[in-house]
């Protein structure tokens, strides 16, 4: 299978845990490509992919605001070619915030309003991966479970 992951993220944490899904998903034998949201176009992201992750950072108080090139990427997300593709998302965070890792809720909304199909629902971490990586590594396996089901 063929999979795409998109990150946003302005401290790293997010990007991660972008590498670390990565890492994990194509030692399972799966072929995986990592890309910043600063560096991709929404027209037809999708296209030539099983199945797509999502990964941004975000904060707010009174509403969630997505990382910033990410923003910038979702504004487009119409034209993603999302419809029919797997997708499952992930965000790093602040609990402290109150949407603590808002943009999970906020790109499953979307992306199952555009068609596309939830594989798990959103991993939601902490700050970076260190201190949940076995979390991380959970959700990668349930993704690759997924993707060979």
């Amino acid at each position: 299978m063929k999979v795409l992951i998109v990150y946003g993220s302005t401290t790293g944490n997010t990007a991660g845990i972008a590498e670390a899904l990565g890492e994990q998903i194509g030692a399972a034998g799966h072929e995986v490509v990592v890309k910043n949201a600063a560096d991709v176009t929404a027209e037809g992201l999708c296209d030539g992919y099983d199945a797509v992750l999502f990964g941004c950072s975000a904060w707010g108080t009174d509403e969630v605001e997505l990382q910033d090139d990410f923003n910038t990427l979702f504004e487009e997300f119409d034209s993603i070619g999302a419809k029919g593709k797997k997708f499952a998302c992930f965000a790093s965070g602040d609990s402290s915030f109150e949407h603590f890792c808002g943009a999970v809720d906020v790109m499953e909304d979307r992306l199952s309003s555009l068609g596309a199909v939830m594989m798990e629902e959103g991993l939601k971490v902490e700050g970076d991966c260190s201190g949940s990586r076995d979390d991380v590594e959970a959700w990668g396996s349930r993704i690759i479970a997924d993707l060979q089901g």
